[in-house]
């Protein structure tokens, strides 16, 4: 299994931002990636200086999740949400809401994981926000680049065989 491939975004509408993906693995090996604690705090996280310390998650409609991530000098970033709705290995809808709310109130996120060929995933992750306002600010944040840095991380487990399912 090899690198597969950058980050794309793009914005269907006003309100929402679209991040696709391609990994060189089968959909239930992505999304056991996505959605086993274990797994998610060794590739979730953007800069180095910064881990995922705190990965929890009730996978089942109306379950909670919690991640938390701490940097540098004690800064902590933490969002709380909910699973809508969890139909593996093909889609999954959550919420999430900032502690800090910096994205202007509760997104909804939407993952697919798309078998393309045997052996490759495309995930999409479309995230809804309150407004355009909210979304645009988050486009400003640099949000991609840390997501991608997450995924090269996330492919290099798949490569090594880190994730059984």
């Amino acid at each position: 299994m090899s690198s597969s491939g950058k980050l794309d975004m793009t914005t269907p509408s006003d309100r929402e931002v679209a991040l696709t993906r391609r990994f060189e693995a089968p959909p239930h090996l992505v999304w056991e990636a996505f959605t086993r604690p274990d797994l998610i705090k060794r590739w979730m996280y953007g800069l180095e200086d910064w881990r995922l310390a705190v990965c929890t998650l009730d996978l089942r409609p109306g379950g909670a999740l919690r991640y938390e991530w701490h940097g540098p000098d004690g800064a902590v970033m933490g969002l709380s949400g909910a699973f809508r709705e969890l139909d593996p290995p093909r889609r999954m809808v959550h919420t999430e809401l900032f502690d800090e709310d910096w994205t202007g109130g509760e997104t909804v996120i939407t993952t697919t994981f798309a078998p393309d060929g045997p052996d490759t995933t495309v995930v999409t992750m479309t995230i809804l926000y309150a407004s355009k306002e909210a979304r645009d600010a988050a486009l400003k944040t640099g949000m991609a680049e840390g997501m991608e840095m997450g995924y090269e991380r996330l492919d290099g487990l798949l490569a090594e065989g880190a994730v059984a399912g």
